[in-house]
């Protein structure tokens, strides 16, 4: 029996350090650690974490690697920080893209709140249990038969009503980068891919129909949901050859105090063999 390949991934809206925003973050964040410790995910993609925000949480999940940077570039306005457990993967690429008519600038859209992706490439670590074989001998030189890589897309899509077009163009341009991760020919293997958000859409909106598809049109879609007809607007999607093991949306709470006004959307999948 070959054991499995699994990963936990979750979604969660920070919600940003306002002012105005009643429990204030310091009361928040010793709650978002204990959640995040609680339900042990491997990666986490993030959306609206100020500064603050990130740092507090990267050095009270020495666990985690962090990457991802500001929507206006740097440290400056919200990130879409990805998390991911050090134990568990390597960084083999990461990067981001603006969602707008120049991705590659950085801080290019609307002057207030643009919008963006961040991306990473990982590599699951292959470490053998003890008393088992190392699948790589120390002079090891083959090809890439022991190595399970996957990609990890990370955003937050504009909101309000006004907001449609904007949104229905942020979901062409991921789904054209997401294509582009196709692989070159029958010699490679395809890497799953995964894309977790905030997507200020619903299930029966354009926006998850361009991601999913819509029976309606006959299109298939690109991206299959870890939850049958969605759920809220916050999602977890995913393509290639794995399976939604779970699904949870997290009731994390204090005595009734939320550490957000999201709640976290985690899943487990299982990871199977590009051949199966």
């Amino acid at each position: 029996m070959v054991d499995e390949k699994t990963i936990k991934l979750m979604t969660y809206n920070l919600k940003f350090a306002s002012p105005t925003f009643e429990p204030s973050w310091e009361v928040r964040r010793e709650m978002q650690v204990a959640l995040i410790h609680k339900h042990s995910p491997d990666i986490i993609g993030s959306q609206e974490g100020l500064k603050e925000q990130i740092d507090y949480l990267m050095d009270h999940l020495p666990e985690y690697v962090v990457i991802g940077e500001g929507r206006k570039g740097g440290d400056d306005d919200e990130h879409m920080a990805i998390f991911f457990r050090r134990d568990k993967f390597r960084l083999r690429e990461m990067g981001s893209f603006q969602l707008s008519e120049t991705p590659e600038i950085i801080g290019s859209g609307p002057s207030n709140n643009p919008r963006m992706v961040t991306w990473a490439r990982l590599a699951i670590i292959n470490r053998p249990e003890e008393g088992e074989t190392d699948p790589y001998p120390i002079d090891y030189r083959g090809h890439w038969e022991n190595t399970q890589e996957l990609y990890v897309f990370n955003t937050h899509l504009a909101v309000g009503k006004r907001m449609a077009l904007a949104r229905q163009s942020s979901a062409k341009l991921i789904i054209e980068r997401i294509r582009a991760l196709d692989r070159f020919g029958e010699w490679t293997q395809p890497r799953p891919v995964f894309l977790l958000g905030d997507f200020n859409a619903r299930p029966e909106s354009d926006v998850y129909k361009a991601f999913v598809g819509d029976e309606d049109s006959g299109d298939p879609g690109v991206l299959k949901d870890s939850i049958e007809g969605g759920n809220g607007i916050d999602w977890i999607l995913s393509r290639g050859n794995v399976e939604v093991r779970s699904y949870e949306v997290v009731d994390y709470n204090v005595d009734g105090v939320y550490p957000s006004d999201h709640k976290p959307i985690q899943v487990e999948y299982i990871l199977n063999s590009a051949n199966e």
